[in-house]
């Protein structure tokens, strides 16, 4: 599958220019095989992206500005479907493509379907924000923390506070 991005060549836009160098810089740092295809200097490519954008995708003027995206002949969407894609991860999502292996969203969905959704949350987070309160359940004992720990926590706090307090001064 090509992923198929049209572009306006000569666009007198610089908005329109940085949108569509945003998407093809993203496609190319992500190595996402695309075509760019021209809708300023061939004609053929205009029709076919004014004739292929969905209806109620097309802006109230009624003519679609590039960038469109297009898989193969799927309609993906334009320049702020693609951010809001980008902004949530979920570019391949958008371009109907399978995530690469190692990619965190395909990670986390496949633990969802296999019930270890909080699991995969939690392995993206901090492990020091991941400290369980509460009653002890069953028959497990409780660790004891060891004495150096709690001894070198007061300590800690006292230097940074004093730190604090001598960059205030300063």
């Amino acid at each position: 599958m090509v992923i198929k991005v049209f572009l306006a060549s000569s666009s007198g836009s610089t908005a329109i220019k940085k949108k569509q160098q945003d998407v093809v810089g993203f496609l190319e740092a992500l190595k996402i095989d695309y075509a760019q295809l021209d809708i300023a200097s061939n004609e053929d490519n205009r029709l076919w992206m004014r004739e292929n954008v969905p209806g109620e995708k097309k802006p109230t003027s009624g003519i679609p500005l590039p960038p469109q995206i297009f898989n193969e002949e799927m309609y993906c969407g334009d320049y702020d479907t693609f951010f809001d894609a980008k902004e949530d991860n979920t570019v391949y999502e958008f371009l109907g493509l399978t995530p690469p292996p190692g990619s965190k969203k395909k990670e986390i969905k496949e633990a969802q379907q296999n019930g270890d959704a909080h699991t995969a949350e939690l392995e993206d987070e901090d492990p020091c924000t991941n400290v369980e309160t509460g009653g002890q359940q069953g028959d497990e004992e409780e660790e004891e923390p060891a004495e150096e720990d709690e001894e070198s926590r007061p300590a800690a706090e006292e230097e940074d506070q004093e730190e604090g307090e001598e960059d205030k001064e300063d």
